[in-house]
């Protein structure tokens, strides 16, 4: 197959579990074994996955009311003070110097595949939308990527896209236990979004990939206590058992993203520990999570965005406790991403963007970080370099970091900075304009020379939100009030439609949209979720059932 949207091929026969069509490309993943195997997952770990997102909403209940601190667990103190480590890591995942990541796109597959990146993590989550076919055409892609069988034709540029003999380790991201997938049904609910996407994936290609020598390998999003990552551990269990595969086949790097799990590395490793092949600073949820954690707290004020960052003291505290905490267990530590972008026609613009990825991946390499995310290829090159120079092996496992230590307040530190105009409105339009690409199907975009995925833009969403609930008057400006708020959106807008298309479909939705989280009286958990009803009541030009 090589065209990368075979979508208008007539649909097979709906399965009695979809509310969806079921593009004719997909018909071999959607069998009725691949989804009695889904609803398996979903009737044994539904009920029990409902049950931690309800006690995440109370647990944040009671850090917005002042009636819980979060500090390290005294009932795991035990774990924190063990020996144990985790299972050998394979030998494909031992050097991950630089991983690249993105969407599940045909073309970007088969580009970052032959990127000359050591991994790259296909992305169901924050930097996909999650239409139908977007997640249905992911499969399919990963599908034809394990087989090397993928292909795609642009007519445009009359060029063929193919892999090359050598290509990057695959890894894919399912989406979070907070997502769920409304297009499968499973005894009346959505099926769990991260069931879904892993669950298809494994059933088809676990087998395939240990044929090959490599291996189903995962990166595991949003978790925010050890209970959730042992539910990810039965999950492992349950379906390796199901298909006939050996304990242990699975290996996954969970990425700390979140306040609550900063606080719990030790135990979120100790969990998966038959599974884990590391730990990995996701920077950018990772400060909107601070946000939205202690956001409620008037004397935690989060500056603008540009001001955070991995040096400022709490994130360093975050970054430094990920490294020793992999090392002693055995597992690597994966720096962040940079979200950097080449900047065409403008030599200084793209140097100046160039330095500062280049002391962010020496910073992380010297501290002993075993690896890296990039964004664009066009910085791999770089920041392999910094991680070669540090790292003549494959990793840096064995160094073990005894001087740092870390306590509570360390992680808890606010980061200092000033709330600007500029901050104010850098973040309503990228706010914005992320949520008009997402809301037409795009979820990794472009914009000012990063590229924004949902994580950065729930930064811009969830500082506004802050910003106004406290009234906080940026540098520039009086306080922000909710028709302050309003007045400028509508002054922005100018600018937004001069940028995107005047006549691009989503910007107003996207601004209403916007607007309701910014304006909420409780910050909603995640941007997505009522962007992705939105995206229901449109469909995006989808067929389905009712």
């Amino acid at each position: 197959m090589t065209s990368a949207a075979p979508l208008d091929i007539p649909p097979t026969a709906v399965g009695s579990h979809l509310r969806a069509a079921v593009p004719g490309a997909a018909a071999h993943l959607l069998t009725a074994e691949a989804l009695t195997f889904l609803e398996r997952l979903e009737q044994r770990f539904g009920p029990r996955r409902r049950q931690l997102l309800d006690i995440r909403a109370e647990r944040q209940a009671r850090l917005d009311s002042g009636h819980e601190q979060l500090d390290f667990l005294a009932e795991t103190a035990d774990i924190r003070q063990g020996d144990w480590t985790v299972a050998p890591v394979p030998k494909e995942l031992q050097d991950r110097r630089v991983e690249i990541t993105g969407p599940v796109d045909r073309k970007m597959i088969i580009n970052a595949l032959n990127s000359g990146a050591r991994a790259f993590m296909a992305d169901f989550e924050d930097s996909s939308t999650p239409t139908w076919n977007n997640m249905i055409q992911g499969q399919v892609n990963l599908y034809d990527a394990v087989r090397r069988s993928i292909s795609h034709v642009d007519p445009g540029k009359d060029r063929d896209y193919r892999l090359n003999d050598e290509t990057a380790v695959l890894i894919v991201r399912p989406r979070g236990w907070h997502l769920e997938e409304f297009h499968m049904h499973v005894e009346g609910r959505p099926i769990s979004a991260s069931l879904f996407d892993f669950g298809l994936y494994f059933f088809h290609n676990a087998a395939e990939l240990l044929r090959r020598n490599s291996g189903p390998w995962f990166y595991l999003p949003k978790m925010e206590s050890r209970l959730e990552a042992a539910l990810w551990r039965d999950v492992f269990e349950f379906a390796e058992q199901e298909i006939g595969l050996p304990k242990g086949s699975i290996r996954a790097t969970i990425l700390i993203e979140t306040l609550p799990a900063a606080f719990e590395m030790d135990e979120i490793l100790y969990e998966l520990r038959d599974y884990a092949a590391g730990l990995n600073c996701g920077r950018w949820d990772y400060i909107f999570s601070m946000i939205k954690t202690l956001g409620a707290r008037p004397n935690f004020i989060v500056p603008d965005r540009g001001l955070v960052t991995m040096t400022s003291p709490a994130l360093r505290a975050y970054s430094q406790l990920l490294i020793k905490t992999c090392h002693r267990r055995g597992a690597h530590a994966m720096g962040g991403m940079a979200a950097q972008i080449p900047v065409k026609n403008d030599p200084a613009l793209n140097e100046a963007a160039f330095a500062r990825v280049r002391a962010d991946k020496e910073r992380e390499a010297g501290d002993g970080h075993d690896g890296t995310w990039v964004a664009h290829p066009g910085l791999i090159d770089l920041a392999k370099s910094a991680f070669d120079a540090a790292m003549p092996g494959l990793n840096q496992v064995s160094r073990l970091r005894p001087d740092v230590h870390v306590t509570a307040a360390d992680l808890l530190r606010c980061p200092e900075g000033a709330v600007t105009e500029a901050g104010l409105r850098g973040n309503i339009r990228v706010g914005i304009r992320y949520l008009a690409a997402w809301l037409r199907g795009q979820g990794c975009v472009p914009l000012y020379n990063l590229m924004e995925d949902a994580a950065t833009a729930e930064i811009c969403r969830a500082q506004i939100w802050q910003w106004r609930r406290h009234q906080i008057a940026p540098d520039g400006l009086g306080v922000l009030t909710s028709d302050l708020l309003k007045t400028i959106v509508s002054e922005e807008m100018a600018a937004i439609t001069s940028d995107e298309d005047p006549g691009a479909a989503c910007v107003g939705e996207a601004r209403d949209l916007f607007l309701d989280l910014c304006l909420s009286d409780r910050m909603p958990a995640f941007l997505t979720l009522p962007a992705y009803a939105h995206l229901l009541a449109s469909s995006q030009g989808e067929s389905f059932n009712a």
